[in-house]
């Protein structure tokens, strides 16, 4: 673990590199390119060589997707349990997708002239399942569970091969997914992106994945509309004197077994005395968790407590970072809140851990990483929208407006442009 105190010497530059963290290292996205490459040049052949050599299953084509009765039959070995904490997830999941569904409008502005807009959702996407140590159920419904409350018609998902955990069937199947495909990692991106012989290509991607994918998306960005850019999850931490330092270390270590060890986890306290407090509280947490394998190569490299003077330098710091996740515990986490000008997801005051958005709260858990949430949104609901302006002029109104018209199209040499406002109310 890493202790910054502020003031001291190499401060300002050990806290500089916390913000120039990349998203994906540039071997990533070398990688990436040449198996998009082999995808948009053999299509289905090279998805079966691509799912051989890194989830080692020989497939055909025709065993790429999954029936939805196999997904039905793995799913009802679930405990009831465990179906009904998901059924509850996904309905408080949707509820906020739902009250935050964009909402088509059209005004009079000026006399004889609308605008407005219209609002239609897309019609396929995908939604990428990551495999991997942890069956990550909460994806589907925060990715899935999101599209079907948006009114996607086809919502794809593409998950590793062999990652058929029944809660994640289950999932599937509760949060509207149409199809199920066993394709995972790289090569699953670039096929929905891309099509191939058997799959039909998708409008957008979404979800969060490992380095790879996460620069595959950025390659084929522009061929298919992406979420967002993102690397490891991360998560930051505001706290002052009347903070819990026993809430603090489960949080950052909740971060820190994620999986790639590349996690990171940062307290920003005014409080000087809670760093020793929240390293021994760490520690001894550490001890009773079962991925400590991961959790220690966090500790190593991506822990980081720094102390501040004040909460002004705290939200300062915190804004600088950019977190995928913030949590605000402090006497006042509103007031600390409005200082915060960058951050995926806040979670004000000591009883809202991250774990209550990772999970169930409501907005999606999909967030910007790596400093992005300065330039990215989270996953919302209208990011499965096509979003289109709507005008209308009256003849008046256009008379009005003929002269502009007339004047921008002769400024830019663009005479057929002013033509076509003129032509219509010449005398």
């Amino acid at each position: 673990m890493h202790k910054l105190i502020y003031g001291k010497p190499g401060f300002d530059k050990a806290v500089q590199a916390l913000y120039d963290r990349p998203a994906f290292p540039p071997e990533a996205e070398d990688s990436a390119r040449q198996i998009i490459a082999g995808i948009r040049k053999r299509g289905d052949e090279a998805v079966a060589e691509f799912a051989e050599k890194f989830d080692r299953v020989k497939m055909t084509p025709a065993e790429f997707l999954m029936p939805l009765d196999e997904a039905r039959k793995i799913a009802s070995e679930l405990p009831n349990a465990d179906k009904l904490a998901i059924r509850r997830a996904l309905k408080q999941v949707q509820q906020f997708a739902k009250l935050t569904r964009p909402r088509n409008w059209m005004m009079g502005v000026r006399s004889g002239v609308k605008v407005g807009e219209k609002f239609t959702p897309m019609e396929r996407v995908g939604v990428y399942i990551p495999g991997g140590t942890a069956p990550l159920v909460s994806t589907v419904l925060h990715t899935a569970g999101i599209a079907s409350a948006a009114g996607v018609k086809e919502i794809v998902a593409i998950t590793p091969p062999g990652n058929t955990h029944p809660a994640v069937m289950y999932a599937m199947l509760q949060a509207g997914v149409t199809e199920i495909w066993r394709l995972g990692g790289v090569y699953g991106v670039a096929a929905l992106a891309l099509g191939t012989q058997s799959i039909r290509k998708v409008e957008k991607i979404c979800g969060p994945g490992n380095a790879y994918v996460t620069a595959a998306k950025k390659l084929l960005y522009g061929e298919v509309g992406i979420d967002l850019v993102a690397g490891p999850s991360e998560i930051l931490v505001i706290a002052d004197k009347s903070a819990n330092p026993e809430f603090i270390a489960a949080d950052l270590l909740s971060q820190a077994e994620h999986g790639s060890g590349l996690e990171q986890a940062v307290l920003v306290t005014t409080d000087e005395s809670m760093i020793k407090k929240v390293e021994k509280a760490v520690l001894r947490q550490r001890d009773t968790l079962k991925r400590q394998a991961t959790i220690d190569k966090v500790l190593a490299n991506g822990v980081f407590l720094i102390a501040v003077p004040d909460e002004e330098t705290a939200a300062q710091v915190a804004s600088s970072y950019a977190p995928e996740h913030l949590e605000i515990q402090t006497e006042n986490p509103e007031r600390v809140a409005k200082m915060i000008t960058a951050a995926g997801a806040i979670f004000l005051g000591q009883w809202t851990p991250e774990s209550c958005g990772d999970f169930c709260a409501g907005p999606s858990h999909v967030l910007p990483t790596a400093g992005s949430a300065k330039k990215f949104n989270g996953l919302e609901t209208a990011s499965f929208y096509r979003r289109t302006s709507l005008v209308k002029y009256s003849r008046q109104a256009l008379k009005r407006d003929a002269d502009v018209i007339a004047r921008f199209g002769a400024m830019e040499q663009l005479d057929a442009h002013g033509r076509a406002g003129t032509i219509r109310v010449d005398e």
